[in-house]
Formats: C-alpha cells, sequence, structure tokens
C-alpha cells in the first residue's frame, strides 16, 4: 500500500538545504571538473552539492549562509570540539590560518550551510563525521 512505499522513501536523515552564489557557480563548476581525475570522489561530492543546492544572486545570499570567504565556526558532533575556520577557494588555503579549501572533504561539507544545519562529511581516511554550523560571518558584514 502507500503506506509501505511512503515508509521506505522517507529518509531517516534528510540532507539539509544548501544556497549558492550565482557568482561562485562557474569557478565551483571548474573546480569541480578539474579535480575529476585527481580526487574524483571528491569532486562527485561536489558536484552532487551544486546539483542540489538552490543558486541566487549575490544580494539574495542571506549572511547566515556559508559562501566562499565565510567564518565558519562549527562543532564536531562525535567529539563536541568547536573549530573556526574560513572557507576559501584552493589556492587561499592554508591550515595553519584555519583557511579551509572548498576542495577539501569539511570545505564542501560547510559549503551553502545556514547557521543551524548539520551534515556529514566523509574524512579522507573514510570516516564518516558530522558537524553542525553554530555561527556565519560574512567578510563583506564585517565592520
Amino acid at each position: 500500500m502507500s503506506t509501505l512505499t511512503e515508509t521506505i522513501k522517507k529518509p531517516s536523515k534528510r540532507s539539509p538545504k544548501i544556497v549558492i552564489s550565482a557568482d561562485d557557480l562557474p569557478r565551483l563548476e571548474g573546480l569541480a571538473d578539474s579535480m575529476m581525475r585527481r580526487q574524483p570522489a571528491l569532486a562527485d561530492r561536489l558536484i552532487e552539492e551544486i546539483s542540489r543546492a538552490r543558486v541566487v544572486a549575490p544580494a539574495r545570499l542571506r549572511d547566515n549562509v556559508v559562501t566562499m570567504g565565510s567564518n565558519v565556526t562549527y562543532r564536531e558532533e562525535a567529539s563536541g570540539q568547536e573549530r573556526t575556520v574560513t572557507l576559501v577557494y584552493p589556492e587561499d588555503a592554508d591550515i595553519a590560518n584555519l583557511c579551509v579549501s572548498v576542495m577539501t572533504p569539511i570545505g564542501v561539507a560547510l559549503l551553502g550551510l545556514s547557521e543551524g544545519a548539520s551534515f556529514y562529511w566523509d574524512t579522507r581516511d573514510d570516516q564518516r563525521r558530522t558537524l553542525t554550523v553554530l555561527e556565519v560571518r560574512q567578510p563583506r558584514a564585517n565592520t
């Protein structure tokens, strides 16, 4: 019956909605394409995130959404540890200064999330982790 079908289709944990700036979309697609040979799993994950994202004009992006250049505080749920990082393009990545590339597992997971959203990411050693975005600060919002 339809009740069984509805039960089967209903996921236990839905992926949170994500939003991407129309200005960032071409560059993100290009990065995913260029990474396809070197890191196909990560490139596929970025393409998957882009394909399910709502793409909006930069002026319509809310300040609580993780975009390129955002300063993000998140909690890794298994350990309860909180971290603050800045999401950047690969050429600006600098882990010593907490600048995380969008072309890393955590970078792909953070892209487009809003404050309060939880999502999983797979580490490079294939461990699945869940993170929750606690706070997002935009560079343009800093005065």
